[in-house]
């Protein structure tokens, strides 16, 4: 006789990008069953009154409490994007950052892929002369054009090639093109690779450092690669990649900041001999899911990528490095807040791979675990090559006149580098022309309105030379008043300076050099920076600059750094602020005499006897990274704890404090022992007008704080009070902002 109860076939439960912890069930499409190889696939689902892209989580039966399902409307794909070792960790990632696992496989996917297009060809684009090309180049007159069409006279030429061999290259392209004379075709994305080419010989200490990575080639190990500014870690980086590529493996390299990747870039191609590939938030949507799905399909080698790329597929994976692993900008700070760095290191162990992270000022959890010998610790004491570290002096700006918070001495020292034929950086880590604009008669301050509150305003930065206003929080503009709208009076007057008042000051005060500014404001174009730079040269000139010209880059013939802005971070209630500004001073001054000539460093201060400037300027970053640990150790704060921190953000602050008690009222019924701060404002306690508090929660050991948010986070979303704030939960915050 038949089953009277047969068993139902069994469904999808899908991931799909919604704030809500858990999956949704899903029948396949008419006609089709759902099989346990499905999962890692695409599907198209109505969702409401919408459609969503999501990913097959799991298979199993359908749960008989549940109505009757819909059908998927597609299966995107024939084979599952997101599968392995990949899912695997972005599994793992969901779970310790207590986000939806369907935001979090949004969150990997490039865009194209989240919108569900299908899966793209990976060739990539190279350019050859046609045969009218061939045949009127020598008629060609001297110029980008022909300098091009000699380029390519031996044959297709990839375009990563060109983009390092010709400048501004692209519009001759299009002239040649125009005319019948070039064209552009695809190629396969493992084609023409420029010809490697040999480095400078290591030194002892990086030979060292390259052996240790060989040995621990064959499975998972973490190594702080810990070396002053100039001593050659790229080099490290490109011999143990060198030897990845030599075993057919893949490697991944992460950079902090866009501007880091063209220069990076450039230097990989030359030298590795395999076409090496970008990935950054500066790519267009089809370039970036090219490049996902060439590593995917293990047709790409080598990626060097922002924050994101630490998502990308790795199947033949070998090798991953983490550059510059102390910088802030690998902290997602909104949607899934996840640390590519840590991420990265969970990647390689479950890929059975070495991860190489390379910092001159390492991060205090870094220093810590090498500490405790979880990482190796790899040591380079000296810059490699002839270069000497830098002099550093401290210029006591107490009771000087300033000009554009530039003091007398600072500019006298300036003009004695350029004299000497030297570039100097001017380093000034705030960008605008002023921060604040003052009435002068009565006080009056232009304030954000959206940003801030009867008892703490935020004010509008001064832009364009003292004519528009911006609020750098929420981003709100205005054209600042001819006059004060409180007294009527002409005397506003832009208080402080940014690198746009610095640049004025100092390109009329040395009309005969060039004077660039390189700020989020002149580097928003693609490629922005690297044209400034190329362009600057190694002509004698000044380089006006924040924090994006702290990091990474090479300045051969720059001899003379001063940093402005030192006051800024020495007085801060974040606790991490001593090792961010720390890291920051060591950075910029690691830029000075880089080559040949000696460099000199001139940090203006209103506060010389600042401890942390003294330890610096005696003991280095290390000695700092001591005391610093010690206090840390002894305040109870990571890396000697755990930390993680909710957010709410609603029109009225009773919404949010309401939202915050019901938070701290749900982790405390989990009897799990930790601390608990708050319902406090936040440092800036409104923003874009949204009033915004926060809660802070502390454990001794991670496995308490994990323990408890699981506990808790079910009653948390499920609370009335949840659905009337914008809410998130940070674990591992870096801004206690």
């Amino acid at each position: 006789m038949p089953d009277a109860h047969p068993t139902p076939p069994p469904v999808w439960r899908l991931a799909l990008p919604v704030p809500l912890p858990r999956l949704f069930d899903y029948r396949p499409p008419v006609g089709e069953t759902a099989e346990p190889g499905d999962i890692g696939q695409r599907v198209r689902v109505t969702f409401g009154s919408r459609e969503l892209v999501g990913i097959v989580a799991e298979t199993g039966p359908a749960d008989a409490e549940t109505p009757e399902l819909k059908h998927a409307l597609a299966r995107l794909d024939p084979e599952p994007v997101l599968q392995g070792e990949l899912l695997e960790s972005l599994q793992w990632l969901a779970r310790y950052t207590h986000a939806p696992l369907g935001e979090v496989l949004a969150t990997a996917l490039p865009a194209a892929l989240r919108r569900g297009d299908a899966l793209p060809d990976t060739h990539t684009w190279a350019w050859q002369l046609t045969e009218a090309g061939q045949t009127a180049r020598e008629r060609l007159r001297s110029g980008k054009p022909r300098r091009l069409a000699d380029r390519l006279q031996g044959g297709p030429c990839d375009e990563d090639m060109l983009d390092g061999e010709i400048e501004d290259w692209r519009s001759a392209a299009r002239a040649l093109a125009k005319r019948g004379l070039a064209e552009r075709l695809a190629v396969p994305a493992v084609a023409h690779a420029p010809a490697p080419r040999p480095g400078p010989a290591l030194n002892a200490e990086q030979q060292a450092a390259v052996e240790a990575i060989l040995a621990a080639r064959d499975g998972f190990a973490a190594m702080l690669l810990d070396g002053v500014t100039g001593s050659g870690k790229t080099e490290v980086y490109l011999h143990a990649i060198a030897d990845c590529l030599a075993r057919g493996r893949q490697a991944l390299v992460l950079v902090p900041e866009i501007g880091l990747t063209p220069q990076t870039l450039a230097r990989f191609r030359a030298r590795l001999g395999v076409p090496v590939h970008a990935l950054h938030s500066g790519l267009s949507d089809g370039e970036r899911a090219r490049t996902w799905t060439a590593f995917a399909r293990g047709e790409a080698r080598v990626a060097v990528g922002t924050r994101s790329a630490a998502f990308l597929p790795l199947p033949e994976a070998g090798l991953i490095v983490i550059d510059e692993e102390h910088d802030g900008s690998f902290k997602q700070l909104d949607g899934i807040r996840y640390h590519a760095r840590d991420f990265a290191l969970v990647r390689g162990k479950a890929l059975g791979v070495p991860v190489l992270l390379g910092s001159a000022t390492p991060s205090l959890e870094s220093l810590r675990n090498a500490q405790m010998g979880r990482y190796s610790h790899l040591r380079l004491h000296q810059r490699a090559g002839q270069a000497q570290p830098p002099s550093v002096r401290v210029c006591d700006v107490r009771k000087r006149p300033l000009e554009a918070g530039l003091s007398p001495e600072m500019l006298e020292t300036i003009g004695h580098a350029l004299d000497a034929d030297g570039q100097v950086l001017v380093f000034k880590n705030r960008r605008g022309y002023a921060p604040v604009l003052l009435c002068h008669d009565c006080g009056w301050s232009a304030q954000c309105q959206r940003c801030s509150t009867p008892l703490q305003g935020t004010p509008m930065t001064v832009h364009g030379g003292g004519r528009r206003l911006q609020c750098h929080h929420c981003g709100a503009r205005r054209p600042a008043p001819n006059a004060c709208p409180d007294c009527g009076g002409l005397a506003l007057q832009p208080q402080g300076a940014g690198t746009e008042r610095i640049e004025e000051v100092l390109t009329a005060r040395f009309p005969d050099v060039p004077v660039l500014r390189i700020d989020r404001g002149t580097t928003q174009r693609r490629d922005a920076l690297e044209q400034h730079l190329a362009k600057f040269g190694t002509q004698r000139g000044i380089l006006v600059g924040t924090q994006m010209l702290a990091k990474g880059h090479d300045l051969p013939n720059l001899t003379l750094v001063a940093v402005v802005g030192v006051d800024e971070g020495l007085f801060s209630a974040d606790f991490r602020a001593p090792e961010k500004l720390a890291q920051l001073l060591i950075q910029v001054a690691g830029r000075a005499g880089r080559a040949q000539r000696r460099g000199e460093v001139l940090l203006q201060t209103h506060h010389p006897g600042h401890p942390l400037l003294a330890t610096l300027l005696t003991g280095g970053y290390h000695a700092f990274a001591e005391e610093e640990l010690a206090q840390r150790e002894m305040a109870g704060f990571p890396p000697f704890s755990h930390m993680a921190m909710f957010r709410a953000e609603a029109q009225q602050v009773e919404t949010c404090d309401a939202f915050l008690r019901m938070a701290r009222e749900a982790l405390q019924q989990t009897q799990t022992p930790l601390d608990l701060h708050g319902p406090l404002p936040a440092p800036m306690p409104r923003r874009a007008g949204f009033q915004r508090m926060q809660l802070l929660l502390s454990a001794a050991d991670r496995r308490s704080l994990h323990a408890a948010l699981d506990g808790a986070l079910p009653a948390i979303y499920a609370a009335p009070q949840a659905r009337k704030v914008r809410w998130s939960l940070d674990v591992d915050p870096v801004d206690l902002y």
